[in-house]
Parts: structure tokens; C-alpha cells; sequence
């Protein structure tokens, strides 16, 4: 179903399944959160190591830190982009609690909005990564200041999540329901590729 939207432009009505489309919208980001792992394993990642702040320093600390670099960006948005279109193409396969959940698009509209996802994903936890080389917090490192050790923790759980829902909101009609259950969800799918990376040496701590 469409609803009309600002300028006459016709928008999908809001999923019925708030549960379901918080299930898709996970799903869809830890299936490219596999390839994304795999591709950081691969020996062909380490010639894009470059870092992302090109080495730049504000008040003698590193932007983003030598942890960002280009590698890290370059297959999250095309996985995105891949599984949003598989699994948004094959809705009508469902159970019917989450096939309600999911936006009627086609695939190649699946597609711009995962990999609009998989970039929003990855970039925002630059500002979180400024903030804490601000703060002296090295890069896989955590704060040994009591306030600022528990704010590190939400930002490092939930700033993906938050950037993706973004990325969603910005195209489609998301009911408050499904922020709530992605802000449940999303953070246990982080928190577990969180680990895997760290068993592939690819971060210095699990969490």
C-alpha cells in the first residue's frame, strides 16, 4: 500500500509489523556484516589500508585514529545494497508477521536503500571515534575515567544503529515501534560481529 507524500509523491504506507520490519532491517545489515567480516580477513583488504583521516591531527590527536581506514568502508554498502534486494525481493516467502513488516519496493529501490544503510552504517561511527581521540580514548582501547566509560560503551553499541535507521528514515515511513525494536536488536547483532573481528584480530577488544 502507498500513501500520498510532501510535493504528491507516493510513499509506502508503514508496515503493519513493527517487530518485522526491525527483524528485516537486522537481518539484512548482519548479512552483509558477514561479508563485511570476510572481506577485513582477506589479505586483498590489507592494500586499502589507508586511513580514513589521511593521518590529520585537531589539537594534536588523530581525527579518527589509525583503527579507520578505507578498507572498512568499501564492501559494507554493496552487501547492504545486495541483501536488502534479496531478502526485500522475497518478502512474499515469509511468515506473515514478518512479511507485514516489509516496505512493497522494488528490487533496485531494495538496493539504494541498503546501500545507503551500509554507508551510513560504517560512517557513523566516525563522529563517535573523533569524540573519544578528543578525549584521549586510544583506538580498541576503553577510558579508565568512571563518566566517561559507560558513554563510550552506549556510543560504541548503538551509533551504527542509530546511522542506519537514519538512512531508513530519511526514505521511508518508520513507526517509533520499529526504532525501539532495532535499538534492541541492533546492538546484540553489533556487539556479536563486535566479537567476531576480535577473534579474527581485527579489533583489540570484544566489546
Amino acid at each position: 500500500m502507498w500513501q500520498p507524500g510532501s510535493g504528491g509523491i507516493a510513499l509506502p504506507m508503514i508496515p503493519s509489523s513493527s517487530f518485522g520490519s526491525a527483524v528485516f532491517i537486522v537481518a539484512s545489515m548482519s548479512a552483509a556484516g558477514v561479508a563485511h567480516v570476510l572481506w577485513l580477513k582477506s589479505p586483498y583488504s590489507k592494500a586499502f589500508s589507508q586511513p580514513l583521516d589521511l593521518g590529520l591531527s585537531i589539537r594534536g590527536r588523530r581525527l579518527f585514529g589509525a583503527h579507520k581506514m578505507l578498507r572498512g568502508l568499501m564492501v559494507m554498502p554493496i552487501a547492504s545494497a545486495l541483501a536488502f534486494a534479496l531478502f526485500g525481493s522475497a518478502r512474499t516467502r515469509y511468515p506473515t508477521w514478518l512479511a507485514a513488516g516489509i516496505w512493497e519496493l522494488s528490487a533496485a529501490e531494495y538496493a539504494l536503500l541498503g546501500l545507503a544503510c551500509g554507508l551510513a552504517f560504517m560512517l557513523s561511527e566516525l563522529p563517535n571515534s573523533f569524540l573519544k581521540r578528543q578525549l584521549d580514548v586510544a583506538p580498541g582501547e576503553i577510558s579508565g575515567r568512571w563518566w566517561l566509560k559507560p558513554l563510550c560503551f552506549v556510543l560504541d553499541r548503538c551509533d551504527s544503529t542509530f546511522g542506519t535507521l537514519l538512512a531508513v528514515a530519511a526514505t521511508l515511513p518508520v513507526s517509533g515501534e520499529t526504532w525501539f525494536w532495532v535499538f534492541i536488536l541492533g546492538p546484540v547483532s553489533h556487539a556479536l560481529f563486535s566479537a567476531l573481528l576480535h577473534r579474527f584480530g581485527e579489533k583489540a577488544r570484544v566489546l
